[in-house]
């Protein structure tokens, strides 16, 4: 399991994959949650949300440790953001450049050209953030995205961003705090449940992170699916993963999407969860044991 920035190198502290949004929040994206289900979306960057998590692009640089005191960090080291992406690169918009390198993986290179874009849009400096946050430096993420709600405090994508800081951090209260500023700006966005979800459950509020994932599935049934691709991973406890695996695999179940109840629920059972009792008790999984599907599951995992 984990949180939703997707396609980066694992780190083994956090409990999920974390998610960030950019632009504006649209069903499943910016958000944090299981991240290991097959089936990857298609990329919204542009102009959305930023589901444009991917991993290291192979320049090497210290995260550093401590914010600059200049709350536009400096690079530590000279980029060339057009290299190799020939001369039309020139011509176009710094911002656009920069969402171009994003795509490719190219953080630093990245950073370079937002940095040489508009100074009083919030937009820009919630991508910095973005781009600080996939090279895991959280301290300069963390200015970029109070930046942005400096000039707009309204900003539902860089609060929801900020609250993924906290929860990289492990302070789960305060990432709850922004979760819940983000959804009273933004409502109907899945992406910020399944967060809020996520936080809830790595702070062991088992009740209120499944209410929190419930309400995400409502607003978007495919939230979990498609964004398990696209997140920043961050490897937990393996019982805390097989929990929230089987609380989704009774999810997707009850909801009648039983290729997704098996996989989640296959999760579980790799992750540790063994309580056949349980398993063949939970009604929201009484359609689903009458599927031969649920037998082999049973049988590779010495269940049945």
């Amino acid at each position: 399991m984990r949180t939703n920035l997707i396609k980066s190198a694992p780190t083994p502290r956090t409990l999920f994959l974390t998610l960030i949004a950019v632009c504006t929040c649209v069903p499943g994206a910016g958000g944090q949650g299981p991240n290991n289900h097959p089936t990857s979306g298609d990329n919204a960057f542009y102009g959305a949300d930023s589901r444009m998590y991917y991993g290291e692009f192979g320049l090497a640089q210290e995260t550093p440790s401590k914010p600059n005191t200049n709350p536009q960090p400096q690079m530590v080291s000279s980029v060339t953001p057009l290299t190799d992406f020939g001369a039309g690169m020139s011509s176009l918009a710094p911002e656009t450049q920069g969402d171009l390198l994003m795509l490719h993986q190219r953080y630093l290179a990245a950073i370079a050209a937002y940095q040489r874009g508009p100074q009083d849009s919030p937009v820009v400096w919630n991508k910095l953030g973005i781009a600080y946050q996939h090279m895991y430096a959280l301290d300069f993420a963390k200015l970029q995205y109070e930046k942005a709600l400096s000039i707009n405090p309204k900003y539902a994508e860089a609060l929801n961003n900020l609250g993924t800081v906290y929860y990289g951090e492990k302070d789960y209260r305060k990432a709850e705090k922004y979760y819940k500023k983000s959804l009273r700006l933004k409502p109907n966005c899945a992406s910020f449940y399944s967060n809020l979800g996520t936080a809830y459950f790595a702070d062991h509020r088992y009740k209120q992170g499944l209410e929190a994932y419930q309400r995400a599935f409502d607003i978007d049934p495919q939230i979990f699916i498609r964004d398990s691709m696209e997140r920043i991973a961050e490897m937990g406890p393996l019982e805390e993963q097989a929990r929230l695996n089987y609380e989704l695999a009774k999810i997707y179940a009850h909801a009648g999407n039983f290729d997704a109840a098996i996989h989640y629920l296959r999760s579980a059972l790799i992750d540790g969860f063994d309580d056949r009792k349980k398993l063949m008790e939970e009604k929201e999984f009484a359609t689903l044991r009458t599927k031969p599907e649920f037998t082999l599951l049973l049988t590779e995992e010495h269940l049945n």
